[in-house]
C-alpha cells in the first residue's frame, strides 16, 4: 500500500492540522523528538549509574619476578629510580611492590621496596635481601625538612 499523504486539503480527510491534533509542541514541525519539561526524573534515568569507589591514594607499582630476571644481573641493587630509568615503572609512583609471579633465580638487593609474603620467601631463598634507607628529619622553627646527610651545627 502507498503511504497516505497528509496535509493535502480537507477533502482528503487529513487536512487542516494534518493529523497532528491542535496546537502544542507536538503539532509544530520538529517538536516531536525535542519534548521539554519531562521532569528531572527522566534526566536522572538517562545518566548511567556510577558505582564503586576509586581511591585517591597512589599505590605502589607492582613489579614481577619475570621483569626483574630479564632486566637485572645477579648481585645488583633494585632501586625505584633505576626501575624508572628502565621504563619498568611510571615516573609518578611513590614506591614498588614485588609480586610472586614467575621465578627468581638471581640474587638481588631491594632498596625501599615492599613485597608480598610469598615473594619475600622466594627472594630470600634465591639469596636476595631487603634494605631500608632511613631519612633523617630535621625540625627547624616548626617545619619539617628531610635531610639526607648529617647537617653541621653552627655555635
Amino acid at each position: 500500500t502507498r503511504r497516505f499523504r497528509v496535509g493535502r486539503g480537507n477533502a482528503s480527510g487529513s487536512g487542516t492540522t494534518a493529523g497532528r491534533g491542535t496546537k502544542g509542541q507536538r503539532a509544530r514541525s520538529g517538536g516531536r523528538n525535542k519534548l521539554k519539561l519531562k521532569g528531572i526524573k527522566q534526566m536522572l534515568l538517562r545518566i548511567p549509574k556510577n558505582r564503586g569507589f576509586t581511591s585517591g591514594i597512589i599505590h605502589p607499582h607492582a613489579v614481577t619476578f619475570e621483569q626483574l630476571d630479564r632486566w637485572y644481573k645477579g648481585g645488583e641493587r633494585v632501586v625505584l629510580a633505576d626501575l624508572q630509568k628502565r621504563h619498568l615503572v611510571p615516573a609518578n609512583v611513590p614506591g614498588i611492590k614485588i609480586i610472586n609471579t614467575g621465578t627468581i633465580t638471581k640474587k638481588l638487593i631491594f632498596v625501599n621496596a615492599s613485597a608480598s609474603a610469598e615473594a619475600k620467601k622466594a627472594i630470600e631463598k634465591a639469596g636476595g635481601s631487603f634494605e631500608t634507607l632511613k631519612k633523617k628529619i630535621a625540625i627547624k622553627k616548626g617545619t619539617k625538612k628531610i635531610v639526607s646527610k648529617k647537617s653541621s651545627k653552627k655555635k
